[in-house]
């Protein structure tokens, strides 16, 4: 029968005001049986077993009540009823774990510890070694960032026998110190772990990963056990050059592998890499190649770089015969192996070129060959080959380089009379290209010629024709031709002096080089005529100077008249000596017209840039200011200006790349220079480069000292650059 509930409170106040206590409790324990969840209920009948000095039921009420509102959420509302337990029995071990773990929870750890030392000197005293175990467990597992307290945890799970779970606890805070960068320490907890469970892959896997991160290589290599894992450690090991622990490391994973070939190839690439290709044999071969390509070029490489070229190259020959997309593979084989061995090299080489020819791509072959004579310099039989490939493809511009190198080559060589051949071909195609001009008087000094200059100026003025090696025009031009009274070929029309400055100003800029295309009737005059030059603007110069009495000059002008509009005549023959400085001066005046013609230009786009920029014109104005960018003179001041317009746009990339351009320039000033380099520095590391960031203000501390924020600029680059 459900009971009257506020007339049982009535007389439980009244009991208790008469001092009736145990009648009181008797009232509250009805209360609490008739609603067992009534909370406050429960926590009054405890109050009252506590005034009547029952503390165990007191304190059995307040477990109960703490319990359920622990299940319910309220963790604050059951800490408070455990203090309350605690206060009237101190010693309650189940009171001091619930209020460490709720406190431990809320981040109070002081307090926590607090209590679960309190509950650890209780075991103690009981002589409970388990229970300390535990409570030390939990003590040390409070705060996660607390990971010399979580070791002394995973130390009482050992003591206890709970291998697993400690050496789970183990590879937590190895895992947690990792990522902090605490490498130092993570490597203690995994060595610990290791000696807990000494075959565990995971932990010896950790291991590896933090020592090599660490640089720690040699212990690295003790925890690989895969060949991926010693190829990694080898790989390290021979990018810091410490070529002979890369070979052991290789070496090391061979012998826990020997039916792995790949291993064995790399154990070869490494020897050949040192340069001992007896060990590199041991091995490799053809048989254990089998059909795998890498290896059989692998093999190639050793015998090409040992004693048995010809077998190198019948593996070649078969790769090729194969699959002629390898030909790149094949050149990449031939440029490496020629490093050392150049013979054995052009031969590889040559079977990639002949190979891009039989696919008809002419400028592959070309190229193939190119990047050969770039690795061995005055490499006679390949530039020939360069030479003889580049006239079979039509490749003009590339046979003119190649036609200079092989007469370097061939004045390196002592070969003068083939070097003066293909000199002589050199100018009178460019005679406004001083480099071939001056190749041309080596050779002529290498055959002994006593007064080169003279030649040359001969040449250059048409009194002495050079020889065509341009057989190349057609019968019915010949046929088309002028003839004098006398049959012979009339003077053809020759190249203006404007057309010359033009040519020699493009090939004095650095910036602009394009090569200039010649016409179909100027090839024929540079080729097949004794090359007159038209100089009527220098002409008069040159006639005017004074004239010196035999023997008191230094060298006689030349005379460059040979070929002017409306003379019929021929003109008289130059004197027989010519004087470098004749020749250089003509030169000279040609490049200083030329350059003040062009900075003229490039002044004029560089007031109008500012006038469109003013006017907010900044596509126009960024557009005259390249132009006038081709002058050197202005190119600094130019590009400085074309990278702030682009970075007001923000647009990085373009205001990156002008920067670099100016940073290349001659500045007007040092504090200029200082003043670019900084903002370079400034929009490298906005785009994220801080690589390169770091390196440009390293470059311009050492440059300029202590520069405005410099020293801050690195102090920050580097940590980032470290990860920190």
């Amino acid at each position: 029968m459900p009971i009257d509930r506020a007339v049982t409170l009535r007389n439980a106040e009244k009991l208790i005001r008469q001092g009736k206590l145990d009648a009181a409790i008797a009232e509250f324990v009805r209360l609490v049986e008739d609603q067992p969840r009534d909370w406050n209920g429960k926590n009054s009948l405890a109050d009252l077993y506590a005034r009547a000095g029952k503390v165990d039921k007191a304190v059995e009420q307040l477990m109960e009540i703490a319990g359920n509102l622990n299940d319910e959420g309220a963790v604050a509302k059951a800490g408070a009823v455990y203090k309350k337990i605690l206060k009237l029995k101190p010693d309650h071990e189940h009171g001091l774990l619930q209020v460490s773990e709720i406190l431990g929870g809320q981040g109070l750890y002081a307090d926590a510890r607090a209590h679960l030392n309190t509950l650890i000197e209780l075991r103690r005293a009981k002589g409970d070694v388990r229970g300390v175990l535990q409570a030390k467990i939990r003590l040390g597992s409070l705060d996660p960032e607390d990971y010399e307290g979580r070791r002394t945890a995973s130390n009482a799970r050992i003591e206890m026998g709970d291998k697993a779970g400690a050496l789970s606890d183990l590879k937590d805070i190895a895992a947690a110190l990792t990522e902090k960068g605490r490498q130092a320490e993570a490597v203690e907890v995994l060595r610990d772990a290791a000696k807990l469970h000494p075959d565990d892959e995971e932990i010896r896997e950790r291991l590896l990963d933090v020592y090599f991160a660490a640089g720690d290589l040699a212990h690295a290599r003790e925890c690989a056990t895969t060949v991926e894992q010693f190829r990694m450690v080898a790989a390290a090991f021979e990018a810091r050059g410490d070529v002979d622990e890369a070979l052991g490391t290789l070496r090391q994973a061979a012998s826990q592998n020997p039916a792995d070939t790949d291993l064995k190839a790399d154990l070869a690439r490494a020897f050949v890499v040192r340069g001992d290709i007896a060990t590199a044999a041991e091995y490799l071969s053809v048989e254990t190649a089998g059909d795998d390509p890498v290896l059989l070029l692998t093999v190639a490489d050793i015998k090409l770089r040992g004693e048995s070229v010809e077998d190198g190259l019948v593996i070649v020959r078969r790769l090729l015969e194969e699959d002629a997309s390898r030909r790149e593979q094949i050149a990449l084989l031939g440029w490496t192996v020629a490093e050392r061995h150049p013979e054995a090299g052009f031969q590889v080489v040559e079977l990639a070129a002949e190979t891009a020819v039989a696919q008809g791509d002419w400028p592959g072959a070309a190229a193939v060959l190119q990047e050969f004579v770039t690795r061995v310099p005055n490499h006679i039989p390949a530039l020939m080959h360069l030479v003889e490939l580049c006239v079979d493809g039509g490749l003009e511009a590339t046979m003119f380089s190649a036609q200079a190198q092989l007469a370097d080559a061939y004045i390196a060589a002592g070969a003068a009379t083939e070097a003066r051949f293909i000199a002589e071909d050199l100018v009178a195609r460019e005679p406004w290209d001083k480099a071939n001009v001056e190749r041309f008087r080596r050779a002529l000094v290498l055959l002994g010629e006593p007064d080169p200059d003279a030649l040359i100026a001969a040449r250059l003025s048409g009194e002495s024709p050079f020889t065509s090696t341009d057989l190349s025009f057609d019968d019915h031009e010949l046929d088309e031709m002028p003839a004098d009274a006398g049959g012979a070929l009339a003077p053809p029309d020759v190249m203006s002096l404007e057309d010359l400055m033009a040519a020699a100003a493009v090939a004095d800029d650095p910036v602009v080089k394009p090569a200039r295309k010649r016409s179909r009737h100027e090839e024929r005059h540079f080729e097949l005529s004794a090359n007159a030059v038209e100089f009527e603007s220098l002409l008069s110069e040159l006639e005017s100077a004074p004239a010196s009495a035999p023997g008191a000059s230094e060298g006689v002008e030349v005379d460059l008249s040979i070929v002017i509009d409306d003379i019929k005549k021929p003109a008289a023959p130059p004197p027989a000596e010519t004087a470098s400085g004749g020749l250089d001066a003509v030169f000279g005046n040609m490049r200083e017209a030329s350059r003040r013609s062009g900075l003229d230009d490039a002044e004029k786009e560089y007031k109008r840039g500012l006038a469109l920029r003013d006017a907010g014109d900044i596509d126009g104005c960024i557009k005259a200011l390249e132009k006038a960018s081709r002058a050197p003179k202005l190119r600094f001041a130019t590009a400085r200006l074309i990278a702030r317009l682009y970075r007001e746009r923000n647009r990085m990339p373009e205001a990156l790349e002008w920067l670099e351009r100016a940073s290349h320039a001659p500045a007007s000033n040092v504090d200029d220079s200082h003043q670019l380099l900084y903002e370079l520095a400034e929009a490298l590391e906005k785009i994220g480069e801080v690589a390169r960031a770091l390196a440009v203000c390293l470059e311009l501390r050492s440059e300029a000292g202590e520069y405005r924020d410099i020293a801050e600029r690195i102090d920050r680059l580097t940590k980032v650059q470290a990860g920190g």
